[in-house]
């Protein structure tokens, strides 16, 4: 089989595959299915017109950033915040970003202006957001900078990253019978507004002291069933399914399987240094409560990977293996290693230094990678990223106006039938 040619993703050869493009997803949650798609249905009804899908995205993005701003300042030991009000904004702006990340969608249908910018602009949010939304449930939970709060805040990069790669060679969205955009938010909200109404020490409590059963449950919290519990959620609910539909994807083009576990390496090299940085005793960023920091960068590390499979799999271009972004993060692990080879630690203040100065080189390389490929793209197919024109805005709320007179003048024709008949 010979090998895919690699191309620069934002030239031409590339970019055609945009104007083929067709958006593909399989939604199995039944809470998606009986219960929230008829919210989302009636949701978008209330956007107007003139609204662009991508800033629907946006919005949903700035819903999580201002609870994470308001964490910095009302919970940064991520004790859990002092007030109940900051729990339920924590819960109120991860149910708004879920809902408006369900109806963008529906709002591009709805306007006319789908496309495959859309899905990237969509994933690509998700991506910076899968960090961001779980710090927000590590401060409601009370979790502190901890490993267990680590965990709570990092995972969800973990389930993003293999359902894209599901993606990039299903060319569709699987989403399964239990998913993170869905229950996974969902849930997330709830303890959010759990946390509010007891405090979040109701998840370090014995739980048989709420639900009894004190003899099976002993002094066993939340908390202590917390880190076993998103695990087991991981390997049993997001991976197999991966995997499964890869290998069916691969079989129906009568490709092999086991090349493609090499595209790991990515999240192999993500994972690995986090943990050899963070569980290093000579670690300072967790016990001098830098965990914020951490996921700040992060966010835009994650985002940068995870984005350009992404874009890979809208381009139809080989999987990306590497990028420079993750440089850094084994640098840090390795700064931390360094007494395993006789040679002095860092220091707190110089980790401390390092880490904001990874944050800065990832949020300038970040944006100025994503605003490189959305200009692109939108030179490439003439749209708008965040507006729709004028004219075409104008011209769908003409046409609705148009398509419901008739309705409403059979109505009034009703209604003065009916009052012939009583009078």
């Amino acid at each position: 089989m010979a090998l895919q040619r690699k191309v620069d993703p934002l030239s031409e050869e590339a970019l055609q595959h945009f104007k083929t493009y067709k958006y593909s997803s399989v939604d199995k949650s039944p809470l998606s299915y009986y219960v929230l798609r008829h919210y989302w249905n009636a949701c978008v009804e209330f956007l107007p017109l003139w609204l662009a899908p991508n800033m629907v995205t946006l919005i949903g993005l700035v819903c999580v950033v201002a609870n994470v701003a308001l964490l910095a300042i009302m919970d940064p030991d991520l004790q859990g915040p002092k007030y109940s009000w900051v729990y339920y904004s924590y819960a109120i702006g991860v149910w708004a970003y879920s809902t408006l990340d369900n109806i963008d969608g529906k709002q591009a249908r709805r306007t006319g202006t789908s496309s495959g910018l859309g899905e990237l602009f969509d994933h690509g949010i998700d991506s910076l957001n899968c960090t961001l939304a779980s710090l927000l449930e590590t401060s409601a939970m009370g979790l502190g900078p901890t490993k267990l709060g680590t965990l709570t805040a990092l995972i969800p990069a973990l389930a993003m990253f293999f359902s894209t790669w599901e993606t990039y060679h299903t060319h569709t969205l699987y989403l399964g019978y239990f998913n993170g955009p869905t229950e996974g938010l969902a849930i997330a909200a709830l303890i959010m507004a759990v946390s509010g109404y007891f405090g979040p020490q109701i998840w370090h409590q014995p739980m048989a002291n709420l639900i009894g059963f004190p003899q099976l449950l002993g002094n066993l919290s939340v908390v202590d069933i917390w880190a076993p519990l998103l695990l087991t959620t991981f390997f049993i609910a997001a991976l197999p399914p991966c995997v499964m539909n890869v290998a069916e994807a691969r079989r129906a083009k009568g490709l092999p399987l086991a090349p493609v576990f090499l595209e790991w390496w990515p999240m192999v090299v993500f994972t690995g240094s986090l943990v050899a940085w963070l569980g290093s005793p000579y670690s300072h960023l967790l016990p001098d409560n830098h965990l914020c920091l951490l996921c700040f960068t992060l966010s835009f590390v994650f985002g940068r990977m995870n984005t350009m499979t992404v874009l890979a799999h809208l381009t139809r271009q080989p999987y990306p293996y590497w990028t420079w972004i993750l440089l850094p993060l084994i640098g840090g692990a390795a700064l931390v290693s360094l007494p395993y080879l006789g040679f002095e630690g860092i220091s707190a203040e110089l980790e401390l230094y390092y880490l904001w100065a990874y944050f800065a080189v990832s949020a300038v390389a970040y944006s100025r990678w994503a605003y490189r490929v959305v200009t692109a793209i939108c030179k490439y197919l003439n749209v708008r990223a965040l507006t729709i024109p004028e004219e075409k805005w104008k011209a769908l709320e003409e046409q609705q106006r148009k398509s419901r007179a008739p309705d409403k003048a059979a109505q009034e024709r009703s209604y003065s039938g009916e009052k012939g008949k009583h009078a």
